[in-house]
């Protein structure tokens, strides 16, 4: 037992070692809070630092939180910690030293300089601003941090799911069936003596659906508006068969004052537009105002329709549900966008979440640009 105790590391050490490693977890992209890693280094004070398996199983367990960061983890675990001499208890003079070096966009990539006081080998663990930035949460945005996510959200296009149209275009394959091409096909004969040998056909052409986004703009989405607002902007300026609505105690539509270039001028105009902004929610009076005024007139019929909010209402959760109900059998989809839904240990337990949730084709998260990523490509399917 004496000799457990004076191989074991010391507090102090396993902090340090903790905050680096912290430090690299971050730069990588990985969402670390400090109460993380002061579990971590009880974590490492407890198992000690003589095990590799041990201290990459400590660190797992209380710094990783969602699957998809695992990969990130174990990058960050092979330079920091592998580095060191399997867990950093045989470190010496000729430990390796880790530079975090940095990604600029449209920048020439240049290693780090290495530390003078460096004696042993130097790994390099790079990390994106970008990166970082397309999975960090739009309420801990900073105002320089949403300007260059409107740059980024600049790129997104939307494209709805394909429909059969009701005008015909040429077959592009020979042996394809369809209506006669009696023009193309009479044209094609003046090659071959008037002998009608390549006939032609017309085949039903492909159109996207329209896209229709509704947006909460209630308190409880105040952290998230301004980001999902500008996601909006850039589909509405991106293509022409997208429409936008504003969702709070009331339904205003915002497709016109989104449709400026100029996406502070359309935030502005949307701003003086919608009169409940961070106000109250009435999911189910506000749809069945889209229901009654746009839904059935053809804006939402046949459309991919997609209602970003919280599901905190006010409203009858019965009225909400028979909403949802109507709009489902005129829509081609709905697909129901919750910020809230990455957070951990989250349940849809809202009442008007609750009501809604059985009426909804998708179900998904919109907390970050790549959540917004995603649902691009699930209104495209």
């Amino acid at each position: 037992m004496r000799e457990a105790v004076r191989d074991a590391p010391t507090r102090d050490r396993a902090e340090r070692l903790a905050v680096g490693f912290a430090r690299v977890l971050r730069g990588g992209g990985l969402e670390v809070s400090a109460g993380n890693t002061v579990l971590y280094a009880q974590a490492l004070a407890a198992v000690g630092l003589q095990d590799e398996n041990t201290t990459y199983w400590a660190g797992r367990a209380t710094l990783v939180r969602r699957p998809e960061d695992i990969g990130a983890y174990d990058e960050a675990f092979a330079a920091f910690w592998l580095a060191r001499g399997g867990g950093g208890a045989k470190a010496s003079a000729g430990e390796a030293t880790t530079e975090v070096g940095v990604d600029v966009p449209d920048a020439p990539s240049e290693e780090p300089p290495a530390s003078d006081e460096a004696i042993g080998p130097v790994v390099t663990v790079r990390w994106s601003p970008v990166e970082v930035l397309r999975h960090r949460d739009f309420a801990l945005y900073t105002s320089a941090e949403y300007e260059e996510a409107r740059r980024l959200m600049s790129d997104l296009r939307l494209v709805g799911a394909l429909r059969r149209s009701r005008r015909l275009e040429p077959a592009r394959r020979r042996r394809a069936h369809g209506h006669p091409d009696l023009r193309r096909t009479i044209r094609r004969s003046l090659r071959t003596g008037r002998e009608p040998i390549s006939r032609s056909f017309l085949v039903p052409a492909h159109r996207p659906r329209r896209i229709v986004l509704l947006c909460d703009v209630s308190g409880s989405m105040e952290p998230y508006a301004r980001g999902l607002l500008r996601f909006l902007h850039a589909a509405v300026v991106g293509r022409g068969r997208v429409e936008a609505f504003a969702l709070g105690t009331r339904l205003t539509r915002i497709t016109r004052e989104l449709s400026s270039r100029d996406p502070d001028a359309a935030l502005q105009a949307v701003s003086a537009a919608v009169a409940d902004w961070s106000g109250g929610t009435r999911l189910g009076e506000g749809l069945r105002t889209f229901n009654d005024r746009f839904g059935q007139r053809g804006v939402a019929r046949g459309a991919v329709v997609v209602i970003m909010s919280d599901g905190w209402d006010r409203g009858d959760p019965d009225e909400l549900a028979e909403q949802m109900a109507r709009l489902g059998r005129v829509a081609y989809r709905v697909v129901w966008v919750n910020p809230l839904k990455a957070s951990p240990g989250f349940a849809p337990t809202a009442r008007g979440m609750a009501a809604a949730l059985p009426y909804v084709d998708e179900f998904v998260d919109g907390h970050s640009l790549a959540s917004l990523e995603a649902l691009a490509e699930v209104i495209a399917r």
